[in-house]
């Protein structure tokens, strides 16, 4: 009788994907790692094909369990072979990101292509597992070999087959053949079996087929998942486990092993990086105070440099500085924004607008030398002028050691239903009923209520396997994407710290790590963002500047202008930055801001933090005189003074953590951190019992306590920091400024940087008119491209439509008209026809957007005109054209209708005011009337819809902006009524709602009673909502 083994087993996965590898893998790194805690296995290694994108989370989760983490890939050579890579130390983990990076640079996004001739430069520090092919084994065998000498292993992965017992005797007289050694794996796909019916949905979706018909891409059963030790040792002698313990062993790599250098090209020859920095930043200081620089902000100053040496930041700043000194000498506007703007060396640099000593700021927020972690400097561009700023930094640096940060695109509920479903077979106007059902970007399953009023049996099957399988792949990563300018920048070329690949668009190239891994591997980001804003404000002053209204810059538009807070506590800030949105014009009026500190809390108080944390209210009580302002001790009055009380800023929590709980600063910069992520990863429970004991101890009551904790859970809801809202009421004042004092060149300058903000380029015109700026239509003797300024000298000046405001009509030959009206005026419709080089569409185009009245009298005689034009013959090319055809002119509703049609708005009546007299006999009331109408009151409003709004905070609440031809007015839908009328809600142009008004404090809201759609009376309108959630 054979002597039982009583050896327990032992086991390490050496072949795993998670679901980085798209659409394969059907489990996370979490997932996997905690399933492997669970089967006590020695080690895990994360294999997912030519990719590291996943492998930090997967570091996380390692740590987090306690399981080790072995770090190598999956790949397959243009020749069929396939490997499993595994780094055994630092050279190792560097030669597979080489081996990536050149893979996946040479090929189009999301593909690869791996030569055998890619590993001619050596394999020194990788073990390779070989997954052998039975046709080509023996040569593919003699191959690795030679690449790997004795690091090379047979992969005999088994998952009860039917022909298992013929596969591991082949494989082990292959073994024999080549003397390479065997070893067991699991071409691990799922953490547990239950994901098999995932895996196969994730596969047909791959292939893009049905999984009816996915066939033979399907596994033959759900044994690629982590399998127990008796289940593996019931399949695999004991002798290949055991090598897969002794392989884990050999793979000492950790990803805390990895070393980031800062690039040194900012510094001169013969300068330190630290003695450059102090240069530059007092040269940037006596630039900044050219009176002398404040103590207040010597003293900072000193501080900041001397940290910054000591963590060895400096050439991280001044990186930075070159970049916006390149910006600034292209006369492209920049600001540094967020945590940044609480450091004195970043005002002194250029880099951030914000006097730091005009604030009480928390530079820990910023850099803090307990945490020891990199700084994040945020810098907003032109969004029109982004593009020179970045390839700037590729060109300066070379692609080799600056790339752009990917972001992992996740699945939402709107897309993985719509995968899901047509993986599943469901018809295609099914699949689109269904993700109809869910908002674009929400997480949740719809109810079963908006199932049924989509038509669905929530009870059916079918329908019940769609939503479970949604639900599951819900969260899963489905490809990488570009992050909008977040770029990491090397010493060394990046491809030692991490795979570079290509993005889809040309002439970029990004890292396959997002944001979060850079944080937790400690690397330093720079953000080039982009900001429509600056944009608007920058052809705003160019506007005015070849005009000569005015000579101004971002520095020198007056400050604390009481016109410019009258207008803003009037809310007529329509197209302003940042306190534009319906949420911030119903607290204007409440809050009157007055100083730039106002506007600084006005910024930060309508988000969702403070509106989750239940602030907002106690601050307006305590504002208007109606609550008393008290502080929790004498010590918290410094912190909360400046707030009334109330904490409305992360800086503030984090004060009060040091001042009333004994945090350091590195400890509240961990509290933090952890507010910001908590909704995603928990991690607030410690800091509620250390910030409730160090209170208690404090002498603070428990109730505080608790309250403190309650708000701090507030601004894990996107809560803003001081710094960051400071940055932003700089541009909204600036952008109010010039809306107040110069209306005509800000609105023309909104248009020219449209898309942007929450406001169409109709409304933006509508809202000129209603304050007295005559707008003037397209046309082709007079207008350029953009929108401009007519009659400067006067108070307010004419705006011109630009062609740029004919839809379909390209920048090109709208540009291309406008050199030509400068050479010589145009004649007739022909004249221009061919001098201009117009095509059909076109001329067309121009006829349709009445451009071509100025020459042919109207639209359909510009209509008939166009038809007419053809390329004279070399003798006729004097003759003048034919004598014209007068045809009938377009009626007032004919011509609206074209005007919304081409151009998106009209110089005509409102559309409303056409129906104005049917509207009075439905008893419909005109926003001008609302004014007279008493609180409370039961109406009927009736309006073109021309934006709706659900913000995360508003508890299902939609609110909807309808317009007529006096003004806007705002509606208020609670959820319960919004699905009642859903499809009135969405689908309206012109919206019927009946309510009662809510008139308080000078702000106006219609509570919606009832809705109903009536577009019919619009009847052929081009009218446009623009929706968010």
């Amino acid at each position: 009788m054979d002597r039982v083994d009583s050896t327990p087993t032992r086991y390490a996965e050496l072949h795993c994907l998670s679901n980085f590898s798209f659409h394969r893998g059907a489990s996370s790194a979490a997932e996997l790692f905690e399933r492997a805690r669970q089967l006590n296995y020695e080690a895990l290694a994360i294999t997912d094909e030519c990719s590291l994108a996943g492998i930090v989370r997967a570091w996380q989760a390692s740590k987090a369990t306690g399981v080790r983490l072995i770090v190598g890939t999956e790949v397959r050579l243009v020749d069929g072979t396939r490997l499993v890579l595994l780094a055994q130390d630092l050279v190792g983990y560097q030669r597979i990101c080489a081996l990536i990076t050149q893979a996946r640079r040479r090929a189009r996004k999301g593909s690869y292509v791996l030569h055998r001739s890619d590993f001619d430069s050596g394999t020194e520090g990788m073990l390779a597992l070989w997954v052998p092919n039975p046709d080509e084994a023996q040569e593919q065998g003699t191959w690795l070999k030679s690449v790997f000498d004795y690091r090379c292993w047979i992969a005999v992965e088994l998952h009860r087959e039917c022909d298992d017992e013929r596969k591991r005797s082949a494989l082990m007289a292959l073994g024999e053949e080549l003397g390479m050694p065997l070893v067991a794996s699991g071409d691990v796909h799922m953490h547990v079996r239950g994901r098999r019916a995932l895996q196969d949905t994730v596969t047909a979706i791959r292939h893009h087929c049905a999984v009816a018909d996915a066939g033979a891409y399907l596994f033959q059963n759900g044994e690629r998942h982590l399998r127990t030790l008796q289940a593996l040792a019931d399949l695999y002698p004991p002798g290949l486990l055991h090598e897969s313990v002794r392989i884990a062993a050999r793979c000492t790599f950790d990803l805390g092993q990895l070393r980031y250098e800062y690039p040194h090209e900012v510094v001169p020859p013969g300068r330190s990086a630290s003695e450059w920095l102090r240069q530059l930043t007092f040269e940037g200081a006596n630039w900044r105070w050219p009176n002398g620089i404040p103590d207040k902000a010597l003293a900072q100053l000193e501080a900041e440099l001397g940290l910054i040496e000591d963590l060895q930041y400096e050439s991280y700043f001044l990186t930075v500085h070159d970049i916006v000194r390149f910006a600034r000498s292209r006369a492209i506007l920049c600001q540094g924004r967020g945590s940044a703007a609480n450091s004195a060396v970043c005002f002194a640099l250029g880099i951030t607008e914000l006097d730091p000593t005009r604030m009480s700021m928390l530079f820990e927020r910023f850099i803090s030398k307990e945490r020891n972690e990199p700084p994040d400097i945020d810098v907003d561009f032109e969004h029109e002028r982004r593009e020179e700023v970045i390839q700037y930094i590729f060109d300066r640096y070379g692609r080799e050691r600056a790339a752009l940060t990917a972001v992992a695109s996740t699945y939402h509920f709107a897309g993985a239903i719509r995968d899901v479903g047509k993986a599943l077979g469901l018809p295609p106007e099914h699949v689109d009923a269904l993700a109809r059902c869910c908002g674009s970007w929400s997480d949740h399953m719809p109810s079963p209520q908006r199932l049924a009023e989509a038509g669905f049996d929530s009870q059916n099957p079918t329908l019940h396997r769609v939503l479970v399988l949604t639900s599951q792949l819900v969260g899963f990563p489905r490809h990488l994407s570009q992050h909008p300018g977040g770029f990491v920048i090397s010493e060394h070329p990046l491809s030692t710290l991490v795979p570079v690949e290509n993005a889809a668009m040309k002439d970029r190239t990004i890292i396959q790590w997002d944001k979060d891994d850079i944080d937790a591997l400690g690397l330093m980001k720079v953000d080039v963002l982009a900001l429509g804003m600056l944009s608007a404000i920058r052809r705003c002053l160019d506007l005015l500047r070849t005009n000569d209204r005015r000579d101004l810059t971002l520095a020198t538009i007056p400050a604390e202008d009481p016109q410019t807070y009258a207008m803003i506590s009037r809310a007529d800030t329509l197209g302003v930055f940042q306190i534009e949105s319906r949420a911030q014009m119903a607290m204007l009026p409440r809050l009157k801001p007055k100083t730039f500190y106002d506007l600084v809390i006005e910024v930060a108080i309508v988000r969702p933090g403070p509106i989750v944390g239940q602030m907002v209210h106690p601050y307006l009580r305590r504002r208007n005189g109606e609550e008393e302002v008290s502080y929790p001790s004498e010590e918290l009055r410094e912190v909360f003074e400046r707030t009334l009380g109330v904490p409305l800023f992360q800086e503030q929590v984090m004060r009060l953590a040091i001042v009333a709980a004994g945090y350091t600063a590195g400890e509240a910069d961990q509290l933090r951190r952890s507010m910001a992520a908590w909704k995603r990863h928990g991690g607030l429970e410690p800091h509620q019992q250390r910030l409730k004991q160090g209170m208690l101890e404090r002498g603070y009551d428990e109730a505080f306590a608790e309250r403190i904790f309650e708000q701090i859970k507030g601004f894990g809801s996107y809560g803003f920091p001081e710094s960051h809202a400071a940055s932003f009421a700089l541009l909204t004042y600036a952008s109010c400024w010039l809306k107040c004092h110069e209306p005509s060149a800000y609105a023309c300058a909104l248009i020219n940087s449209w898309p942007m903000g929450f406001y169409s380029p109709d409304q933006v015109l509508q809202d000129a008119r209603r304050h007295g700026i005559e707008v003037r239509p397209v046309d082709i003797t007079r207008s350029d491209w953009d929108c401009t300024l007519e009659e400067p000298q006067q108070a307010s000046p004419a705006i011109r439509l630009g062609l740029r405001m004919v839809r379909g009509l390209s920048e090109q030959v709208g540009r291309r008209i406008q050199a030509e009206r400068r050479c010589a005026p145009f004649r007739h419709v022909g004249d221009l026809c061919l001098r201009a080089g117009l095509d059909t569409k076109g001329r067309e185009l121009l006829a349709e957007a009445n451009a071509l009245s100025a020459l042919a009298g109207h639209r359909h005689q510009a209509r008939w005109d166009i038809a007419g034009v053809q390329a004279p013959l070399p003798l006729f090319d004097c003759v003048e054209p034919d004598r014209p055809i007068a045809l009938p002119v377009p009626t007032v509703v004919e011509d609206m209708h074209a005007d919304y049609a081409r151009t998106g708005t009209t110089l005509g009546p409102h559309p409303l005011s056409l129906l104005r007299a049917t509207l009075k006999s439905m008893r419909a009331r005109s926003s001008r009337d609302l004014a007279e109408t008493a609180h409370g009151q039961f109406i009927t409003v009736i309006g073109i819809v021309t934006g709706r709004q659900r913000p995360s905070t508003a508890s299902g609440v939609t609110f909807v902006t309808l317009e007529d031809e006096y003004g806007m007015v705002n509606v208020v839908v609670w959820r319960d009524l919004a699905e009642r009328y859903r499809p009135a809600l969405m689908q309206s142009r012109l919206l019927q709602v009946k309510g009662k008004l809510e008139d308080q404090a000078g702000v106006r809201h219609l509570i919606a009673g009832h809705l109903q759609d009536r577009s019919d009376l619009l009847d052929g309108l081009d009218v446009r909502s623009r929706d968010f959630h």
